[in-house]
């Protein structure tokens, strides 16, 4: 049996867990540069604001209801995400992280009550970091995703955990799920089995498994035997990346050599801290800067530049330096930038790496990185190179709230 644990409206359950006064009030979560609405409370979903809404087209409505907007606080969210999945963790020795919000775990070989089970995570996760969510539970994984949108969708009966463990449970629920929420099926798929009269996920079960490898491919077959309650979907193990890219719109147009610096510095400092997370060494840098490609006053200018290290490194003394030289290549004065960023690619494990006999990484580094990325951890940006902004991204950001559990200032202050 699997379990899949879903939070429910993950960033906006994260700004209530600090602020009680915003509980059953419509919230809105803004994207980077507070451009669209990339997450809405139950509340903001009722009064018909999309995904994807352009912000200051909705400005009007925001305000007529009482929205609260937030830009994303990304260091809030991922902070406690990590809580969540941190106490998930402890109810099965195999888990898989899906996304920031969501995580499978295997519960073969376990003998609880799978409903009972669900709800004694959703009342420790609640109670130790205020994050509500639902648990679904079925023999496969894609029928733990049924089983997880059951509980969400019908919370008076299934109080948030629901588990699919009879051929009855899971015919009833495939017959009621439309084909096009079926976990993977895509809106293309959706069109191919609406076409020859398959609306709902017990008709996909239904159809000759010829027709879908042939239609859907491996990936669409492998789909079909999950729902038939035949495991065919393993639990991943988390992959190392093969590149890490930091790209950053401007809020402001850039124009002086200082300013893009002060841009890549940033972009290429937490490309480092990511590569070293993973414990991995870059060979290769990408660098590109590109002009408002709409500005119809001014000539469109893109330019990037690959670099190959002389050495593999994860050091950001040393990334910052190769990346200050490659934009010495590809700067033009008197241009008006709008974006920038950085792409590393070509990567060694660092547990692997054979050294270069005449050029390579300053080991002194090594050891400087790890005490760096421990303060950074518990006090973002604490410690930075002096060519970085304070304000690392320059992000429009109009709506931040404070960084809760991550940054010593923003820590809430109780008066008795």
């Amino acid at each position: 049996m699997y379990s899949l644990i879903d939070c429910n409206n993950f960033y906006a359950s994260c700004e209530r867990v600090f602020n009680p006064s915003l509980r059953n009030v419509p919230i809105v979560v803004l994207s980077n540069n507070d451009g669209c609405v990339i997450a809405r409370s139950n509340e903001a979903k009722a009064l018909g604001i999309p995904m994807g809404a352009v912000a200051f087209q909705y400005q009007h409505l925001f305000k007529t209801h009482g929205v609260k907007v937030f830009s994303a606080n990304f260091h809030l969210y991922g902070d406690m995400s990590h809580r969540v999945m941190n106490i998930l963790s402890t109810y099965s020795p195999v888990s898989e992280i899906y996304s920031i919000d969501e995580c499978f775990l295997s519960l073969h070989g376990m003998k609880v009550d799978y409903h009972e089970y669900g709800l004694d995570m959703m009342r420790k996760v609640k109670k130790w970091t205020g994050i509500p969510v639902c648990v679904g539970t079925a023999p496969t994984k894609a029928l733990a995703k049924v089983a997880n949108r059951i509980a969400k969708k019908f919370p008076d009966i299934t109080h948030g955990s629901y588990a699919i463990d009879s051929e009855e449970k899971r015919i009833k629920a495939l017959k009621w799920l439309s084909v096009e929420d079926v976990w993977g099926v895509g809106r293309q798929n959706a069109k191919k089995l609406f076409a020859i009269g398959a609306k709902k996920a017990y008709d996909f079960t239904l159809l000759p498994e010829s027709w879908v490898l042939k239609n859907m491919t491996i990936v669409g077959l492998r789909l079909q035997r999950e729902l038939k309650g035949i495991p065919s979907i393993e639990m991943e193990e988390e992959e190392k990346k093969q590149s890490i890219a930091t790209t950053r719109s401007f809020s402001d147009d850039v124009n002086t050599f200082a300013e893009l610096k002060e841009r890549l510095t940033a972009y290429t400092t937490a490309a480092a801290e990511k590569l070293r997370a993973q414990n991995s060494l870059c060979h290769t840098m990408n660098l590109f800067v590109e002009t408002n490609r709409f500005k119809e006053t001014e000539t469109y200018y893109y330019k990037s530049i690959q670099l190959k290290l002389p050495f593999a490194t994860s050091s950001t003394i040393e990334m910052v330096a190769f990346a200050v030289m490659g934009l010495k290549h590809i700067y033009r004065p008197h241009l008006h930038y709008k974006k920038a960023g950085v792409i590393l690619s070509k990567f060694v494990d660092a547990d692997c790496y054979q050294p270069s006999l005449f050029f390579n990484s300053d080991p002194r580094h090594k050891e400087l990185m790890k005490v760096i990325d421990k303060i950074n951890a518990t006090n973002h940006n604490a410690v930075r190179l002096a060519g970085m902004d304070k304000n690392t991204f320059k992000m429009r950001q109009e709506h931040l709230s404070p960084a809760y559990t991550t940054n010593i200032n923003d820590v809430i202050e109780v008066r008795v």
